[in-house]
């Protein structure tokens, strides 16, 4: 149950509020719980859900991609509606991002940009890029210079949960990871 209420709990709160009736805040693309739960109880698989129910799929998440702030729940990332704006922050030193063996030569030429997304994913830590990038094929884990990076313009947003993101990461601050070890990559 946890998991197919977590992706149409994605559904409304990252892809498609609007055909819910959902209003997001057009700033940090919250609604309040209250609102989610009505807007879940009227289809009829969800009319018994609770708002434990909610809070219990918010902290078991395991690329924790939903957040609860008193009254208000919202995506941390990955919209596809109206483009949520994020504090510029500072990041650690070196950021992960996950991907494939076919994406990466096009990515170390090219540098990362968000495709169909809102901004460009990374991570800091191994474990939420391995998580993205197993998804897509064989695993390769780039390991972001934000240093330099940063030096040369790239603003870079924390979206919380050691999810960080950018608008584009230039392809001279990607590298392949080489010290992600198959061990390193299942922590």
């Amino acid at each position: 149950m946890q998991t197919k209420l977590s992706k149409f709990m994605s559904k409304i709160l990252r892809h498609s509020p609007e055909e819910f009736g959902l209003s997001l805040d057009p700033n940090d693309g919250s609604c309040t719980v209250a609102k989610l739960i009505d807007v879940l109880r009227a289809h009829s698989k969800w009319s018994e859900i609770s708002v434990s129910d909610v809070k219990e799929v918010v902290a078991r998440c395991e690329k924790q991609r939903f957040e609860i702030i008193g009254d208000r729940i919202r995506a941390r990332y990955g919209h596809s509606h109206d483009k949520v704006s994020y504090p510029a922050a500072i990041p650690p030193t070196v950021l992960y991002h996950g991907t494939n063996v076919q994406a990466a030569p096009t990515i170390l030429k090219q540098g990362l940009r968000p495709m169909h997304r809102q901004y460009v994913h990374l991570s800091e830590g191994l474990h939420f890029a391995t998580l993205a990038g197993k998804r897509r094929g064989e695993l390769i884990i780039l390991a972001i210079d934000t240093e330099k990076a940063t030096q040369a313009g790239v603003v870079f947003y924390y979206a919380g949960n050691e999810v960080w993101l950018a608008d584009v990461v230039p392809a001279e601050f990607c590298r392949i990871n080489e010290n992600a070890e198959e061990g390193q990559l299942n922590e």
